[in-house]
């Protein structure tokens, strides 16, 4: 188990004090929980409330399979209300000590009936959370068996349909914390082989007759993808064809707490040396391709001695046997036209 916050506390005051250094076990912990230039998977923890219906630990455990193995399933109940100061502390520590970023909470009550919670972490301190209201669920159990799954591991496609998205900053930080509890691992690159399965989010809104407030809905949808050759054969790009696999969820947004604008921009600062240093004279477009500039000097182009072929060679070569044939015969004119000249003024032709 990890040490907590006040025994990483201790440990790094012992160690400015000149006191005994921590155990190895401390200091390994402390050295994992520095920051670091690119950060790993994100962890998740899934816990129950204090009163959780069958239906609830059904979606905790379809969140496990789709989140493994970066997910951690707490089987006991925790008194925890998520919007309270002294909930939100509760939070913290769970996802401290099970050194988790984000959390998922199931509760059931008669005035929040299939209630979950869902939130992020930054710094130890909770960054994001929103409490939805799951209305339909249609687990992987309820499609059977000889339905195909998901590979343990890998990581989903993710779809958002609409622009409702972009309507305002709530619904776009919806929209990033959503891709931020679903995305996995980060890479790189992508084999086209490895990707298996297509998460399709929509947003709808609609106006509630007795509060007259707006309500928004999160449709989740899961497809099971695979590649197969193109039937028209026009192009070696493969297909995907979609089979639904579960878990479809249809959850209504209840209450959200957003971070602060401070909280938001300490959370979204990069390091320096994650940054990508500008290289002079090069540029990308808008397809991801590199542009690049080149300085050179002035040059003369009539002075530039170039590759000469087998071909140019014989075109010179003719060209200088015309010039030097049209030489022979200007000078041939020339002195036909001096001997008659002298013939017309001495009367007799010039031998020489």
């Amino acid at each position: 188990m990890a040490p907590t916050n006040q025994q990483a506390r201790a440990a790094k005051a012992k160690v400015v004090s000149g006191g005994k250094a921590p155990k190895a076990r401390v200091q390994r912990y402390l050295n994992s929980q520095e920051s670091k230039i690119k950060e790993g998977a994100k962890s998740t923890v899934l816990l129950k409330g204090t009163k959780c219906s069958h239906a609830m630990g059904h979606v905790l455990k379809d969140l496990r399979a789709m989140l493994a193995p970066n997910a951690k399933l707490l089987a006991k109940k925790n008194q925890i209300f998520a919007f309270d100061s002294e909930g939100q502390m509760s939070l913290e520590f769970l996802t401290t000590k099970n050194d988790c970023a984000l959390f998922a909470m199931a509760s059931h009550n008669k005035k929040r009936p299939n209630n979950l919670v869902l939130g992020r972490t930054f710094d130890r301190q909770v960054l994001d959370m929103i409490e939805v209201g799951v209305t339909r669920f249609k687990s992987m159990e309820d499609y059977g068996g000889k339905v195909p799954k998901k590979r343990i591991g890998s990581k989903p496609l993710m779809l958002f349909l609409g622009d409702i998205w972009e309507q305002n900053d709530n619904t776009r930080r919806l929209q990033s914390f959503l891709v931020d509890f679903y995305r996995g691992d980060p890479v790189e690159k992508l084999v086209a082989q490895g990707l298996d399965h297509v998460m399709v989010f929509s947003l709808t809104e609609k106006m509630n007759p007795v509060t007259n407030t707006s309500v928004k809905t999160i449709h989740q949808r899961t497809y099971f993808m695979k590649l197969k050759k193109n039937p028209d054969g026009s192009s070696n790009t493969p297909v995907p064809f979609l089979t639904p696999c579960g878990p479809d969820l249809d959850m209504m947004v209840r209450r959200d707490q957003f971070a602060s604008i401070d909280l938001w921009r300490a959370a979204m600062k990069q390091p320096a040396a994650a940054k990508k240093k500008k290289v002079k004279n090069q540029s990308t477009n808008m397809f991801g391709e590199t542009i690049g500039r080149l300085h050179m000097n002035k040059q003369d182009i009539d002075k530039m001695q170039g590759r000469k072929s087998k071909a140019l060679r014989r075109a010179e070569k003719m060209e200088a046997e015309e010039e030097k044939a049209a030489v022979e015969r200007e000078l041939e004119s020339e002195q036909k036209q001096i001997g008659n000249e002298f013939k017309r003024d001495f009367g007799f032709e010039n031998d020489n």
